[in-house]
């Protein structure tokens, strides 16, 4: 049996706000990590971001020399590692077999070895069966990814799908790539959203349904401005849960 995936800390809301889900769906670069972990911030909830795990799979397959290409040992080492996050209201941090490789994962080499692993359907059900037992070790929260309202948390109570142009999303990874001082070209993360879109882009095609999700495409949209749209959503489902902002 793989070892079970561990929450380190995570936030609680108040205690007179009662246990909410909400999923957040949707294409790297869609602006869902940043949304997620604002809007969680804002709530005062934990965010749980689940492509940090299979990013983090990925980063062990390099570390180890393990071939992308040869899906038994992929599955292997899904299965061998440590998984232990600490799911706060403004990140989630992650160790793999107790180090902390919270930084390294979100580079583009670990970026492109992400692929192999989300395609594995092995390594998918294992971190699904993974991410809902963190779920029921949680009590509200925001779990960010690709198949978060479709897959892992279908009976979530808020579901949203960010949307946004590939042109948009390459560069806003080109920003966040050159913040952590990584040298990267526009076309080659442009190239790496493409490959990673295959890939994924099936995973919440189910929420795009009428009525499955709320859907906002955060292309033309500040950050801001995508959040003041979701917490309009929040307060509909249940008014009490926003906090009122300090001035």
């Amino acid at each position: 049996m793989p070892p079970a995936v561990k929450v380190l800390s995570a936030a609680r809301p108040p205690a007179m706000i009662a246990r909410m889900v909400i999923t957040i769906d949707g294409p790297a670069g869609s602006g869902k990590s940043t949304i997620a972990r604002k809007l969680a911030a804002r709530l005062e909830i934990a965010y749980l971001d689940t492509g940090a795990m299979y990013r983090a799979i990925a980063h062990a397959a390099l570390q180890r020399g393990v071939d992308l290409a040869d899906r038994g040992a992929l599955l292997e080492l899904a299965k061998s590692v440590r998984l232990e996050l600490d799911c706060g209201p403004t990140h989630t941090r992650v160790r793999v077999d107790g180090h902390d490789v919270s930084e390294a994962i979100r580079g583009m080499a670990v970026s492109a070895a992400t692929s192999p692993v989300a395609r594995h359907q092995g390594i998918r059900d294992l971190l699904v069966e993974q991410q809902r037992a963190l779920g029921r070790t949680l009590d509200s929260f925001i779990s960010e990814g690709r198949d978060q309202g479709s897959v892992v948390f279908p009976s979530a109570d808020i579901k949203f799908v960010l949307e946004a142009s590939l042109e948009a999303r390459a560069r806003r990874r080109l920003q966040d790539l050159g913040a952590e001082g990584e040298k990267v070209t526009l076309s080659a993360v442009r190239e790496n959203l493409q490959a990673r879109d295959e890939v994924d882009s099936k995973q919440w095609d189910a929420l795009l349904l009428p009525g499955a999700a709320t859907v906002i495409d955060t292309t033309g949209l500040a950050i801001q401005e995508v959040i003041d749209q979701m917490l309009s959503v929040v307060r509909r489902h249940a008014p009490d849960a926003v906090p009122p902002k300090c001035n």
